[in-house]
């Protein structure tokens, strides 16, 4: 059924003219009644009685009247749940994010995103990056930005954004501070204090050690690096912290090897209809990539770990 028959009848039978209608739609008398005649023939039923100067509902306009209203109603509901998708957007959005990517990256994103799309739910979820690597996999995430996997599972999408230079590190009265000929074999002999076994970033530090056949003696872990880097500052082991988190507290050990880089972005399932939410989101996550210039083209820039 023609919308716009529909309009034009309920613009007449408003208005109780053909004239005041036309008026109300910026349209000519005659578009006016052409629709209406339309509709007639459609529904094989006269909607209007023209006695002289008066328009009437007959019985099957009084009929039609409310369903009018209610096929209207339901049109412009669902052409502005429809412009959500390139307009406007509300509705949901379930994120995850690393406490560390959530902490140091994302906000300035997510400020960005609030002011502009303030009709938008979130459900913003701090997790370890695995843990938001298998939300989005099992469905009951859409989005996560965090620590990207080494080897990603190929139902997912994933875009590095950020990339981490990580560095060995150690407390300011650290013995390694003061070691001659200091390499990768000595830091096997001391205490270290890592990420979780499970983790991407300790997956990048035990590999690096087992490519020259060495073991890393782990001491304690813990997944928050902010608490990794209190636990270096204070002398309970060495661990490896992105360049960014090295402060006074710590110092940066003289080690030569090849860079360890660890990616830091967004993922998506696949198969997954993105809501116009999380479009918007990755249009943020894309210029923040630009930005970052040629640094972040792919997921396998671990240091010789991926490749």
């Amino acid at each position: 059924m023609d919308t716009q028959s529909l309009i034009a009848f309920l613009a007449v039978a408003e208005t109780g003219s053909f004239s005041l209608a036309a008026e109300r739609l910026h349209l000519t008398q005659p578009a006016v009644s052409k629709r209406i005649a339309v509709l007639e023939e459609l529904l094989g039923q006269r909607l209007f009685d023209r006695i002289q100067r008066r328009v009437t509902l007959t019985d099957g306009g009084q009929r039609l009247l409310p369903r009018a209203r209610q096929i209207i109603t339901m049109v412009d509901e669902t052409r502005r749940e429809l412009s959500d998708i390139d307009g406007e957007v509300g509705g949901r959005l379930s994120l995850a994010t690393s406490h560390h990517v959530g902490l140091h990256r994302l906000p300035p994103l997510l400020k960005a995103f609030t002011q502009r799309h303030p009709n938008v739910h979130m459900e913003l979820r701090f997790l370890d990056s695995e843990q938001a690597y298998q939300g989005v996999l099992d469905g009951s995430l859409e989005l996560a930005v965090v620590t990207l996997a080494p080897s990603p599972h190929q139902s997912l999408l994933v875009q590095p954004v950020w990339i981490d230079r990580l560095r060995y590190v150690c407390g300011p009265e650290h013995p390694l501070l003061t070691a001659p000929g200091l390499d990768l074999s000595m830091l096997a002999d001391f205490d270290a204090v890592l990420p979780g076994e499970q983790t991407f970033t300790r997956t990048i530090v035990t590999e690096h050690f087992a490519r020259q056949g060495l073991k890393v003696r782990i001491a304690m872990s813990t997944n928050y690096l902010e608490t990794l880097k209190m636990m270096v500052s204070i002398g309970l082991g060495w661990s490896v912290l992105p360049e960014t988190m090295i402060d006074e507290g710590m110092r940066p050990l003289p080690l030569v090897h090849p860079p360890l880089l660890r990616p830091l972005g967004y993922l998506h399932h696949r198969g997954r209809t993105l809501s116009g939410a999380a479009r918007r989101m990755i249009a943020l996550l894309e210029r923040e990539r630009a930005a970052n210039g040629s640094t972040a083209h792919g997921t396998s820039v671990h240091e010789g770990v991926n490749k």
